[in-house]
C-alpha cells in the first residue's frame, strides 16, 4: 500500500446479537459506542456520540479535576448515559489518565455514580492493551510486528504486538492537553516553549528506546484523536479532499515533519486554524500533540505509520463482550477475513439471492486469474473484485429500479467495509455501480474524481464482473467454471457447465451482450466456447 492512503472499520453484527454501549473517559474528550455484536466480535455501530470535555488541565501534574470540569464531564456522562439505555445497552466506562492521576478522582466517580454510571479507572499498560485490542480490528496488521502509539489528552500509551500479544507496554505523561498546559499556554508557541517541550520528550521517551529496538518491529500504527488530526493536516497539505474515513490512512516521517513545520508556522491558535485540515476545536492543543508523535518517531526510528479509527472504545467493546464469554471466534484475525466477513455480512443484510452473487464472484476471480496477463493488476485488485461481486445486488434493498446505482450508496455509506482504504472502498462501489447498464464515462463525477490508475481499475474489474454476471444469467448456476486464452484478437472464454446443464444458450448470450467493457479495457474482441 502506497503511503497517504486511507484502508475502513470492523463492523457488522447481527440482529440477534447483544448490544453492548463503552465510554471513553479521556483528558480532552469523552467517546462512546454503543454497537449489536457478532458471534465472531465483529459488531455493528449503532451509535456514537463526541464530547470535547478537557477534563484535565493545569500544567504537567494534573493532579485534581476542577469544579468545572467535573460538571462539564456530568453533562456529557448523562447525555451518553442516555443514549446507551435509549438501546438498551449495559455501559461500561473507563478512565484514562485525567483521573487515574488527580487526588480527587473520588469525587468525579461519585458524581459519575449519582448519574448513574460506573466508572472504571484503568491504567496506562491496561489502556494500552485495549487500544491494541480495538486497533486490531481497523487496521491490516495482525500478522506484522508493529509498534502502536497512542496520543491522548494526558497521557501516550506505547505498545510493541506481534498477533495480538502485547510484547512491551509503556504509558508516558505525554498527552497534547498536559503538555500545552505546561508549554504553550492558551496554545501560543514561541521557540523556546518548542525548544523545552522537544527536550522533555525526549527524556521521557528514552527509557523505552532500548527495549523498542531491541524487540524490533515492522510498522508503526497511529490511533486516537492527534493522529487524525496529523493525517488530517497531511493529507490537506497534499491537496486532497477531506476523506470519509483516515482508518488506515498511512504516512511518512517526513509528512509528520511537514505537518509540524506548517504548525509551528502558525504561533497562535487562530492562526492555526487557517492552516489547511486543521479542525477548529483543536487548533490550541495540535502542536503539542504533533510534537509528541514527531517524538515518538524520532526515538524509536518509525518511517511509516498508519492510522487506526478504532481505539480504546472499540477495544473496551470487545474486552466487555470477550468477559461475557460469547466470543466464539479465535482473538485475532487476519485483516482480509475479516475485511471479507464484513463484505459477506453486508451482503446478507441486502442481497436477496447471495447464492447468485457468490456464485458469479467465484466465475468472476476465475476470469480475473485467467486474464492476468492482459490486464496487469495486482492481487488487491482482486479483492475489490471479489468484493464488489458479491455487493453489486445489494441496492436491492432499496428498490430495483437502478438497483446498481443504489448499490453504489449503500456500498459508499456503509461502516461493514473493514479493512479497506476510503479509495478502495470507492473502487468497489463504483465497480458495484457498473455492473449493469452504463459503463464508467467521465461525466459521471464519482468516476471522474478518481485517478488514471483507479479508473483503468474500476473500467477493467467492471468488464469482468458484468461477463461473469452474465454466465449465470439463469441464476441456476449450471457454468461450474471458466478460463480464458487469446487468440489472436480475440479473447476465448471457456466456460465449462456442470454435468445436468445441457441448455448454455441464455448464458452465452447474456455474457455476450455484456462483453463490450472487457473488450475494450483488453483491446480483444471476446468470444465464448464450451469446454467440457
Amino acid at each position: 500500500m502506497s503511503a497517504k492512503t486511507p484502508h475502513t472499520p470492523a463492523t457488522g453484527g447481527t440482529p440477534n446479537g447483544p448490544v453492548l454501549a463503552a465510554l471513553d473517559i479521556g483528558t480532552n474528550s469523552f467517546h462512546l459506542v454503543v454497537a449489536r455484536m457478532h458471534p465472531t466480535g465483529r459488531f455493528e455501530v449503532l451509535s456514537r456520540e463526541k464530547a470535547m470535555v478537557r477534563l484535565g488541565h493545569g500544567g504537567g501534574d494534573m493532579k485534581r479535576i476542577e469544579p468545572d470540569a467535573i460538571e462539564r464531564g456530568m453533562v456529557a456522562l448523562d447525555r451518553m448515559a442516555r443514549i446507551a439505555a435509549v438501546h438498551g445497552a449495559p455501559l461500561r466506562a473507563v478512565a484514562t489518565s485525567a483521573v487515574r492521576e488527580a487526588r480527587n478522582a473520588d469525587e468525579f466517580i461519585a458524581a459519575a455514580a449519582r448519574a448513574g454510571v460506573q466508572v472504571e479507572v484503568i491504567s496506562g499498560v491496561e489502556e494500552a492493551r485495549l487500544i491494541h485490542l480495538g486497533v486490531l480490528q481497523a487496521v491490516p496488521v495482525y500478522d506484522r510486528r508493529i509498534v502502536l502509539v497512542d496520543i491522548g489528552g494526558g497521557s501516550t500509551e506505547v505498545l510493541l504486538g506481534h498477533r495480538g500479544e502485547t510484547r512491551a507496554a509503556r504509558s508516558f505523561k505525554l498527552g497534547a492537553v498536559r503538555l500545552t498546559d505546561r508549554f504553550f499556554p492558551d496554545g501560543v508557541v514561541t521557540e523556546r516553549a518548542v525548544r523545552d517541550c522537544r527536550a522533555h520528550i525526549r527524556s521521557a521517551l528514552a527509557t523505552f528506546e532500548r527495549e523498542a529496538r531491541r524487540l524490533g518491529f515492522d510498522i508503526g500504527v497511529a490511533s486516537s484523536g492527534t493522529a487524525e488530526a496529523v493525517a488530517r493536516v497531511s493529507a490537506a497539505l497534499d491537496g486532497r479532499e477531506d476523506l470519509r474515513t483516515y482508518n488506515c490512512f498511512e504516512f511518512t516521517r517526513d509528512d509528520v515533519d511537514l505537518v509540524v513545520e506548517s504548525l509551528l508556522a502558525a504561533p497562535t491558535p487562530d492562526e492555526r486554524r487557517l492552516v489547511p485540515g486543521v479542525e477548529p476545536d483543536r487548533a490550541d492543543i495540535i502542536v503539542a500533540g504533533a510534537l509528541v508523535l514527531e517524538g515518538v518517531i524520532d526515538a524509536l526510528d518509525i518511517e511509516d505509520l498508519i492510522f487506526s479509527e478504532f481505539a480504546l472504545r472499540e477495544g473496551v467493546l470487545l474486552d466487555t463482550f470477550e468477559r461475557s464469554r460469547e466470543l466464539t471466534a479465535e482473538p485475532g484475525h487476519h485483516l482480509r477475513d475479516v475485511a471479507r466477513a464484513g463484505v459477506r455480512h453486508l451482503a446478507d443484510r441486502c442481497d436477496d439471492d447471495p447464492t447468485h452473487s457468490a456464485h458469479v464472484a467465484a466465475l468472476s476471480l476465475q476470469l480475473f486469474d485467467a486474464t492476468a496477463s492482459l490486464h496487469g493488476l495486482d492481487l488487491a485488485a482482486r479483492d475489490y473484485l471479489e468484493a464488489a461481486a458479491l455487493l453489486a445486488n445489494v441496492g436491492l434493498v432499496i428498490s430495483h429500479s437502478k438497483h446498481h446505482v443504489h448499490s453504489y450508496y449503500v456500498i459508499r455509506n456503509s461502516d461493514d467495509l473493514t479493512g479497506f482504504t476510503d479509495n478502495e472502498i470507492e473502487i468497489i462501489a463504483l465497480v458495484a455501480r457498473y455492473h449493469r447498464k452504463s459503463s464508467p464515462k467521465p461525466s459521471h463525477d464519482e468516476f471522474a474524481r478518481l485517478d488514471s490508475e483507479s479508473q483503468h481499475t474500476v473500467r477493467t474489474l467492471a468488464g469482468i464482473l458484468r461477463v461473469a454476471i452474465g454466465l449465470d444469467r439463469s441464476h441456476d448456476q449450471r457454468v461450474r467454471s471458466v478460463g480464458a486464452v487469446r487468440r489472436g484478437q480475440a479473447l476465448v472464454i471457456q466456460v465449462t457447465p456442470t454435468t445436468t446443464a445441457t441448455d448454455l444458450d441464455l448464458e452465452f448470450y447474456s455474457a455476450g451482450e455484456r462483453s463490450g467493457l472487457l473488450a475494450e479495457v483488453t483491446g480483444l474482441t471476446v468470444e465464448f466456447a464450451r469446454s467440457h
